[in-house]
């Protein structure tokens, strides 16, 4: 499928692979990304990738919306193998039920015990599709099948920094204090990590979107993402 060009303002631009969350279209998207960065199109301030999309943000005064649509179908369709190097990182995560508030009602919910819950989040290496909702909270799929569960009925309007959350298909880490919808089933052990302190300034093509990690367990290695 050929991306779609979106107007964002006069300012930005939506280059749109397709409607839903897969790992192969947030390799399209980064791939985009890294083109768009080793091209040096003129005009060109930053690109934000998301799931599904990248918004490139130019410089009306220096390009257009329709010149920077060109130049990007120049560089190609973007449907080859990203060559960029990808950082796995191991996130020690603890499961205790102190620090786990919503683990039992998971496990309760998907008809799993606690335990099994604990096992395929930890296994699981867990692909960055974007950075948004606060600076530097990864938004990480993709989730067994098993723990798929909708976002809980009645959101937290505090959630601690570290939490290590779920929701849908996804899995994130609280970077920061903040409101959150998803159910807490673990919380970073120590400080915050670097890969995620490097994201918290800005959104943008900065953020280590093209990394993946892995959650452990204290009596194991360190979970990993790249």
């Amino acid at each position: 499928m050929d991306p779609r060009f979106l107007p964002a303002g006069d300012t930005a631009l939506v280059v749109e692979f397709g409607a839903e969350i897969e790992r192969t279209l947030s390799e399209r998207v980064l791939q985009l990304a890294e083109q768009i960065r080793s091209a040096t199109l003129a005009g060109v301030i930053e690109t934000v990738p998301t799931f599904r999309s990248l918004l490139v943000h130019y410089d009306p005064l220096t390009t257009s919306g329709a010149q920077l649509a060109a130049g990007i179908r120049a560089l190609g369709r973007g449907t080859g193998t990203s060559t960029r190097r990808r950082r796995l990182w191991r996130l020690p995560a603890c499961y205790a039920a102190a620090c786990a508030p919503d683990l039992a009602a998971v496990a309760e919910r998907t008809g799993l015990h606690a335990a099994d819950v604990i096992e395929r989040h930890a296994r699981t290496r867990f692909h960055v599709y974007m950075i948004g909702f606060v600076p530097g909270y990864p938004y990480m799929g993709d989730l067994p099948s098993e723990l798929h569960l909708p976002r809980r009925a009645d959101p937290r309007t505090r959630v601690p920094a570290g939490s290590i959350a779920i929701a849908s298909s996804l899995t994130a880490v609280y970077p920061i204090e903040s409101p959150g919808g998803w159910h807490l089933i673990s919380i970073l052990r120590g400080r915050i990590p670097r890969c995620l302190l490097r994201a918290m300034p800005c959104c943008s093509s900065r953020s280590r979107s093209t990394s993946t990690n892995r959650f452990t367990r204290p009596s194991r290695p360190a979970a990993t993402l790249s």
